[in-house]
């Protein structure tokens, strides 16, 4: 550690304020203690006369300026024996000192030790000039550019996260699963390497991209990639470090970035989260605000402004697009927008195989089968999901992650962390039913996604599971597989109706309800599957908060609404008919199902279509997907 007179003066100010202090207050605990400690009685004036009037006075020494005696006496009072008394005199007692010397007694006067004029000269002077040193050596150290939390005089500073040399440790090679994303990003790389090629047949290098997917998809570690790959400077800085409570810092930090930028070009600056300073501008009830906005338009008028910005190259990342101002994405700005979605297969594959590097996996277990097994994951819950598994494989004190943690970690992952198991109840058989309804209609449904797994062992906020498959593609659904949902989703309360009543209708379906409802009213208000017609009466841009439609007035009428309420309520009741009825078809089954599930607490798909195999003809499907 490095130590400087600078660093040992800053620490000593405080030890010499407290010694300072400490000083001052024996000097004073000092004189206090010599005027306390000399006599321990009191005596009255007039008594103290009547005791020299009888010759019992021996010695007198006076204090404060002729304000306190300490006397000397003798007396049956003080039990004949000499004593120390203090005495306080009058004002105006002249006589007093005559009287002494007439009667010969031993006099001396003590002068008080006038400190109170250097203490003062000490406050006044010298702790304001401790004050204003340690204000000064504050200020000097905050002076850097490296953006501490000292650093309280270079707040308009930019505190992008500057790299001279490439030391992102990150390549091409390191981002897998978003292909497509890596081969619009080469011919930036190329062209940061040999731009010759392209200005030689007139092409100019988009001078802004813009990555767009959701969380935890690679957008940043892709961007850090690209630098890795071009051997160039990389700044790195979030959009919400721009925005502070002073008014022009955001505008000013922009200009110091890119000031950077233009020293040290070609170079790449990365703005994650820009959506915290590029949204519309003038949005919002009442207003938008103004000193995000003047961070905004200093950034637009950056990126293509009067002064070009040959060699900088602007990378932003966000999850929120449809927020960002038209300006931000208008061509000579962010000339492309790069989706990053979440991987398919081969690209979770390939993702597993970057994360499973350095785990040790059970040789027995193939990434392939964890792979076709997570659907809809994304490279940051595949990677929390092989560290689960890792971490559960450790603390059952295991050499190698087995399929068993690997389970146990998708659904922690998925539905959160396992509670306690149910006893053996009225409540637990009630669950069971409400679960096997859900299945076996997923079972049974030709257009429903396989079952994957049934559990009882509550996870998060459920206390019981069906697990099912979705596809990979889940972008295109069609109605008889929206439908299917639905009345698998109404399984569950269609079994509590069958086998305990109406009367014994838990709120356990309540989340299911909900999700009935969605799926309903989208088929009608959006998708135009309904008597009504092929006709979209959502408004998905509908948001006063943006800017977009101030106006909270429906775009349809009255009849419409209605019409709407009753087509939503045919359906869900078509469906609820239709659930009633495998139920009750099935009602054997589920009742063998129930007692096998209570026994075992978890069903896996594989062993409950081989159990049902005999009454009805199964497609075998293997995934999973909760549905509570």
């Amino acid at each position: 550690m490095k130590i400087s007179w600078k660093n040992i003066l800053l620490w000593s100010l405080p030890i010499i304020v407290i010694t300072v202090f400490i000083w001052q207050g024996f000097l004073t605990s000092t004189n206090n203690d010599i005027n306390n400690n000399i006599a321990n009685s009191r005596m009255t004036y007039g008594r103290f006369l009547e005791y020299l009037d009888m010759g019992w006075v021996k010695r007198v020494d006076i204090y404060d300026n002729g304000h306190t005696a300490i006397v000397e006496a003798i007396g049956p009072e003080l039990g004949n024996r000499i004593q120390k008394i203090r005495v306080e005199l009058p004002a105006n007692a002249p006589e007093l000192i005559t009287k002494l010397r007439n009667q010969n007694i031993d006099l001396d006067a003590h002068p008080n030790k006038n400190t109170s004029a250097v203490w003062s000269l000490i406050g006044n002077l010298f702790f304001p000039l401790l004050l204003v040193s340690g204000l000064a050596l504050l200020f000097r150290r905050s002076g850097s550019s490296n953006g501490g939390p000292g650093q309280a005089m270079a707040f308009g500073k930019s505190k992008a996260l500057f790299q001279m040399e490439v030391k992102t440790g990150i390549v091409f090679e390191d981002v897998a699963g978003i292909d497509e994303a890596k081969e619009e990003f080469q011919e930036v790389v190329t062209f940061l390497k040999q731009p010759e090629s392209f200005t030689a047949v007139g092409a100019k290098i988009p001078k802004g991209v813009l990555l767009i997917g959701p969380p935890g998809t690679g957008k940043t570690l892709l961007a850090k990639a690209i630098a890795g790959e071009a051997n160039v400077p990389f700044f790195s800085i979030s959009g919400s470090e721009f925005v502070e409570m002073f008014v022009g810092v955001g505008a000013s930090r922009v200009r110091d970035l890119f000031k950077k930028a233009k020293e040290n070009a070609p170079c790449i600056v990365f703005i994650d989260e820009i959506d915290a300073v590029g949204r519309q501008r003038g949005t919002g009830i009442g207003g938008g605000n103004d000193e995000r906005e003047q961070t905004l338009n200093q950034l637009l008028t950056e990126m293509d402004g009067f002064e070009g910005n040959t060699g900088i190259i602007v990378i932003a990342a966000t999850n929120r697009a449809d927020i960002l101002d038209s300006a931000l994405l208008r061509p000579g700005r962010f000339d492309r927008q790069v989706s990053v979605n979440v991987p398919d297969f081969k690209g979770r594959l390939a993702i597993l195989q970057v994360h499973a590097k350095n785990k040790k996996i059970d040789k027995n277990i193939s990434l392939s089968i964890i792979a076709r097994r997570t659907p809809g994951f994304s490279g940051a819950d595949l990677a929390n999901l092989l560290n689960e598994s890792a971490i559960l494989a450790a603390r059952k004190r295991k050499e190698t992650i087995t399929l068993q943690e690997i389970d146990a970690s998708i659904d922690r992952v998925v539905a959160g962390m396992e509670g306690t198991p149910l006893v053996d109840s009225k409540s637990k058989r009630l669950i069971a039913y409400h679960e096997i309804g859900h299945a076996i209609i997923g079972t049974l449904l030709k257009e429903h996604e396989p079952v994957q797994k049934v559990t009882l062992i509550p996870r998060g906020q459920a206390r019981g599971l069906t697990w099912f498959t979705p596809s990979d593609d889940q972008t295109l659904i069609s109605r008889a597989q929206i439908l299917s949902r639905i009345i698998g989703a109404l399984g569950g309360r269609a079994a509590e109706e069958v086998v305990f009543g109406d009367a014994e209708v838990t709120t356990g379906a309540s989340n299911d309800l909900q999700q009935v409802t969605s799926m309903a009213r989208q088929m009608v208000t959006k998708f135009g599957m309904s008597d009504i017609g092929p006709l979209c009466l959502e408004n998905e841009t509908a948001n006063p908060f943006l800017g977009r439609n101030m106006s909270t007035n429906m775009e349809y009428s009255d009849e419409i609404a209605t019409k709407i309420d009753n087509q939503v309520k045919q359906i869900i009741e078509k469906c609820h008919l239709e659930a009633v009825k495998i139920i009750k078809e099935n009602r054997v089954i589920i009742d063998y199902l129930v007692d096998l599930l209570i026994e075992k607490e978890t069903i896996d798909g594989k062993e409950f279509k081989d159990i049902i195999k005999g009454y009805t003809n199964i497609p075998v499907k293997n995934g999973f997907s909760p549905t509570s």
